[in-house]
């Protein structure tokens, strides 16, 4: 037994228990003997059956306490307690690389120093819809990084977030990015903003607003782009021309694939003159020495993205590591990955001074210059683009 047992034995029992049971007096006895007729040989285990009941209901509760007590710290210990540990994440299409090449190795090892154990990281990508809907359905994730807020907060009215992710380091931002224009090398359309992509004859790939929240921040991107310019050029916002540009540039989108990825993918492969997505992919495909070039437009929106734990498939042997991981997202450690892979810093833009690589936007704008997600869905991508532009 060890020492610690051993002192809250003491603890419990100051003096023998022995001691423990209420004096009888010669009297007493002889008057309960003749009252109960008890034989010789009974009489012979009287003390000891004395010492033992009288005090009997004290004694039995504090001896079961300290059993408790020593058979709790026999029992097996949670999964986060001793031995290797797996985190499942899902995240949205273009986290891949900062994810699996620096953040989840830079835990891992954090993690290990610091605590002796093995952390293992299962992941999964797909569009931000998508993986919302996967995770509503049922999938094993326990933490999600997801492209669009909305997201977050449809897996919050499921029932499967609990926590609230802006009381989180950056309102629960966790990096961001500006929307570009890929265009093939040398720029063969003459292609310099959103509105060029209207030109006759253009092949557009635009992954699909249902499964993507890339594509959703892209139908922000335009149609605010316009909305900008026109307030900067009389003082007002020109709906009119937003909805005709937004209207205009569809009408060339040859492929909706279903994630920014899968869009990049089929650009790659040779499909269309251009195509509209995160800066990082954009950055990612030069890295790679792709033909291709990036197009800043001249104002653009910043895609933020939330980081969430899936309350409801954490156990409690794995709160501790999720919860650790999740502050590690917002570290210097962690910003500075996700700026060496092209997303923005959300905590310390001295990071994002450090890559000269991004693109220079006039007028950016982000989700609060439509109020938010609230009004953003409902007002733009329902009631603008799916009312007004896709279903005529």
């Amino acid at each position: 037994m060890s020492n610690d047992k051993w002192k809250i034995i003491r603890i419990l029992f100051p003096r023998a228990p022995t001691m423990w049971y209420r004096r009888i007096t010669p009297t007493a006895k002889v008057k309960r003997q003749r009252l109960f007729g008890l034989s010789r040989q009974m009489r012979r285990w009287q003390p000891l059956m004395r010492k033992t009941t009288s005090q009997s209901v004290p004694f039995i509760r504090i001896a079961a306490l300290v059993l408790v007590l020593v058979a709790c710290s026999c029992l097996p210990k949670p999964p986060a307690e001793s031995g290797d540990i797996t985190i499942t994440l899902y995240g949205f299409s273009i986290m891949k690389e900062s994810l699996e090449k620096a953040i989840f190795p830079g835990f891992t090892a954090k993690w290990k120093q610091q605590h002796g154990q093995v952390v293992q990281f299962q992941s999964s990508f797909a569009g931000s819809e998508t993986i919302t809907n996967q995770i509503l359905q049922g999938a094993p994730a326990e933490i999600s990084i997801l492209s669009i807020e909305r997201d977050a907060q449809r897996l919050k009215d499921g029932g499967f977030v609990i926590a609230d992710w802006h009381s989180l380091p950056a309102q629960g931002i966790v990096n961001k990015t500006p929307f570009v224009i890929i265009v093939r090398k040398g720029n063969p359309k003459g292609i310099s903003d959103f509105p060029d992509l209207a030109k006759p004859g253009m092949r557009l790939i635009h992954p699909d607003p249902v499964s993507s929240g890339g594509a959703q921040w892209s139908i922000l991107a335009i149609y605010g782009s316009e909305l900008m310019k026109s307030e900067k050029e009389s003082n007002g916002q020109d709906k009119p021309r937003a909805l005709q540009t937004l209207r205009a540039i569809w009408a060339h989108v040859i492929s909706t694939p279903g994630s920014a990825r899968e869009a990049r993918t089929t650009f790659e492969l040779g499909n269309g003159d251009a195509l509209i997505t995160y800066e990082l992919e954009g950055l990612l495909m030069k890295e790679a020495n792709a033909p291709i070039e990036i197009v800043v437009p001249k104002s653009t929106i910043f895609s933020e993205h939330p980081a969430v734990v899936i309350d409801k498939n954490v156990t409690p042997g794995k709160r501790a590591v999720i919860d650790e991981f999740m502050r590690y997202l917002w570290s210097d450690e962690a910003q500075q990955a996700f700026v060496k892979y092209h997303f923005y810093s959300t905590t310390n833009d001295a990071f994002n001074q450090a890559n000269t690589a991004f693109g220079r936007i006039e007028m950016p704008f982000t989700i609060d210059y439509f109020d938010g997600w609230d009004k953003a869905y409902p007002d733009v991508i329902e009631k603008i683009f799916r009312d007004q532009v896709q279903r005529k």
